[in-house]
C-alpha cells in the first residue's frame, strides 16, 4: 500500500482504497491497461498484490472508474503540474495614467511614452482626465485629449473602453495589442 499520510485529499476529494464502497467499478492497471469490471473488494485486492493504492478518478461515470497507482507519487505530480501552470500565468496589472484637461505637449509626450512601456510590458492602462474648476465646463478639450493620446499609443494599444466621464474624470481603458 502506498502512502495516505502525504495524500493532498484536498485536490479533488478522491476517494482511495477502502473507501471506494462501490458494488461495481471499472479498473484500469498501473500501466494503462483495462482490467475491466469488478468489484471494489477485487480490484483492491489487486493493488495489494502490487503494493499500489486503488484511486477512484471518476466518480460521476458509470460505473465509476478506478486506477491502481501510487498515490503518494500521483498527489506529487497533480502539486508540481499545479505549479507549473502557475509560473507560465501572466498577471495583468492596470496602470494608470492621470493628466488634467490643460497639459502641455512634453508632459503629454511624456505620459504617452510611459504608457507605451506599460502596454510593451501586457498591463491594461487606465487614462484619467482630470477637469479642475471650470474646466468642466469644456468636457470636448479632455475628448479630444484622450483621441490624441488613443493615437499616441495605437502602435502597441487598443481601446478597451471608449471615454466615458465618472465623477469629474474622463477615463479611458486601453489594452495591450495581441502579438500574433
Amino acid at each position: 500500500m502506498g502512502v495516505l499520510a502525504i495524500a493532498n485529499k484536498d485536490s479533488k476529494n478522491l476517494q482511495i482504497n477502502e473507501e471506494i464502497r462501490d458494488k461495481e467499478i471499472r479498473v484500469i492497471g498501473p500501466d494503462g491497461s483495462q482490467l475491466g469490471v469488478m468489484s471494489a473488494r477485487e480490484a483492491q485486492r489487486i493493488a495489494n498484490e502490487k503494493e499500489l493504492d486503488l484511486v477512484k478518478i471518476a466518480p460521476q461515470a458509470t460505473p465509476p472508474v478506478c486506477k491502481i497507482i501510487d498515490y503518494g507519487k500521483y498527489c506529487f505530480e497533480q502539486v508540481k503540474r499545479e505549479k507549473e501552470a502557475r509560473k507560465n500565468q501572466k498577471v495583468v496589472e492596470i496602470k494608470e495614467i492621470r493628466m488634467f484637461s490643460a497639459i502641455d505637449t512634453h508632459d503629454f509626450e511624456t505620459k504617452a511614452a510611459q504608457a507605451n512601456k506599460f502596454l510593451k510590458g501586457g498591463d491594461k492602462i487606465k487614462v484619467l482626465v482630470r477637469f479642475r474648476k471650470r474646466a468642466i465646463a469644456h468636457p470636448q478639450l479632455g475628448e479630444e485629449l484622450l483621441e490624441k493620446f488613443k493615437d499616441a499609443c495605437s502602435e502597441y494599444g487598443t481601446v478597451e473602453k471608449p471615454a466615458k466621464m465618472e465623477g469629474k474624470a474622463l477615463v479611458m481603458f486601453i489594452v495591450p495589442k495581441q502579438s500574433k
